[in-house]
């Protein structure tokens, strides 16, 4: 691998995705998707896809687009609620989908792109999530066509107590999608506020990463201890510049003291 992992352009930068490949994409609601790679893969025509992400943005933004045309075949999130095509494709069983808690999904991340096989987590214990049931895909007319299996669960001494726990597997990808505010030639990122979450997590877990940045500096420019991501995780950075659009879930205000008067 070359130290410099600029690519020209995002089209090249997802030029090589196949059809059928898993993907993991970082994003927080509509907050750090990394719009520039998923409109280039759009446009690329790679179908089948496997992917896991916190949500799946909305109709038409985030992997909302994807989804809208039909380009995703199985889906592992945490929050779907403010997607109605992905309730539609859900409920009419032309998606697969995998609900996992957010906490336990941003470990399943973490521990694929750290080597870790799986653990243990108290999380879903007693519920669906580890005695199974939980529907994966529906039938056209609203009946079951595949539930979750069981998981194993096993007792560990906490505290002198003997508590439950679930076994989760970790997750690993083909590709990672991430969206940064800055990064060098050498692959360092950095990633603003809440676009942080899930976002190191996801480009960590594919086993190949591509990360877009506003901003593309030279190799030294990052103080070390401002890296969130270190460039081993990253295979190719595509500079989009601050100029792109960035979209609010919901924006929320309130009457200023003045305005009342």
């Amino acid at each position: 691998m070359t130290m410099d992992k600029t690519v020209t352009t995002p089209r090249e930068a997802v030029a090589d995705i196949p059809d059928g490949a898993s993907l993991a994409v970082g994003g927080f609601g509509l907050c750090g998707n990394p719009m520039a790679l998923i409109t280039a893969l759009l446009e690329v025509g790679s179908t089948d896809l496997s992917v896991v992400s916190n949500n799946c943005g909305v109709d038409d933004w985030g992997l909302g687009v994807l989804l809208g045309a039909g380009r995703i075949r199985e889906m592992t999130s945490s929050y779907v609620g403010e997607n109605k095509e992905f309730e539609r494709q859900y409920l009419s069983g032309e998606l697969v989908v995998n609900l996992t808690p957010q906490g336990t999904l941003a470990e399943k991340l973490r521990a694929g792109g750290s080597g870790i096989a799986a653990f243990f987590t108290q999380t879903g214990v007693g519920t669906q999530m580890a005695e199974g049931g939980l529907p994966r895909r529906y039938n056209p007319d609203g009946t079951i066509a595949e539930s979750s299996q069981p998981k194993e669960t096993r007792p560990f001494l906490v505290d002198g107590v003997e508590k439950p726990f679930v076994l989760e597997e970790a997750i690993t990808t083909d590709f990672s999608l991430v969206h940064a505010l800055r990064g060098d030639r050498h692959g360092n990122l950095v990633f603003n506020k809440s676009a942080r979450n899930f976002s190191p997590l996801a480009a960590m877990a594919g086993r190949v990463c591509i990360a877009q940045v506003e901003e593309l500096v030279e190799p030294g420019e990052i103080d070390p201890d401002a890296v969130h991501l270190p460039g081993v995780f990253v295979h190719r950075i595509v500079a989009v510049g601050s100029g792109i659009e960035k979209r609010v879930e919901r924006r929320t205000v309130r009457e200023t003291e003045g305005a009342r008067s």
